[in-house]
């Protein structure tokens, strides 16, 4: 009776690839919001930032991403960033300007320039579609542009349901 079923997309040689694999992974990247710092939570005063980065608990940051913000209205010199990363670069993995939303988006986007395409020539690939994690826009465009120029076909969606992307024509061999 099992010889009656058979599995065709597991035969069918496709890659899939999920993007949420590009993603860095859970509770990696720390926020770091300026907002706490702010006098009325509007003001900045240099002299009050730098006494409270002096006593900041640098180790919640060790080897974290962290995204450097400032969720308040208010009006941040740049040089307070720059004090943040200059204290935190020795401790932390990566620092972005950004919400962690941002921070996510970049690194996805450079982990998808950093993928060895090697592994994808001339290969059949789907890139998942729908999963847990919300995959911006971005980095299906991102995908297509590195995956294109090696692969035999792009779909986009699920094995057993894609949609076309690209296909590489065909090389005739003129006889």
């Amino acid at each position: 009776m099992s010889d009656l079923f058979k599995n065709k997309v597991a035969e069918s040689g496709i890659i899939t690839l999920n993007l949420e694999d590009f993603l860095p992974a859970e509770n990696e990247i720390i926020l770091f919001d300026l907002k706490e710092y702010l006098f009325m939570g509007l003001i900045l005063k240099e002299k009050d930032f730098r006494e409270a980065l002096k006593k900041l608990d640098v180790t919640i940051y060790e080897n974290k991403i962290v995204a450097l913000t400032c969720s308040a209205d208010a009006v941040i010199p740049i040089w307070a960033y720059m004090l943040v990363s200059s204290i935190l670069t020795p401790v932390s993995r990566e620092i972005f300007f950004g919400n962690v939303a941002d921070a996510e988006k970049t690194i996805l986007i450079k982990n998808i320039h950093n993928l060895h395409h090697e592994t994808y020539t001339d290969q059949r690939v789907v890139v998942k579609g729908c999963g847990e994690k919300h995959i911006p826009d971005d980095a299906y465009v991102a995908i297509t542009q590195k995956l294109r120029p090696v692969v035999k076909s792009i779909m986009y969606g699920e094995p057993c349901s894609t949609v076309p992307v690209f296909k590489k024509p065909i090389q005739r061999n003129n006889v």
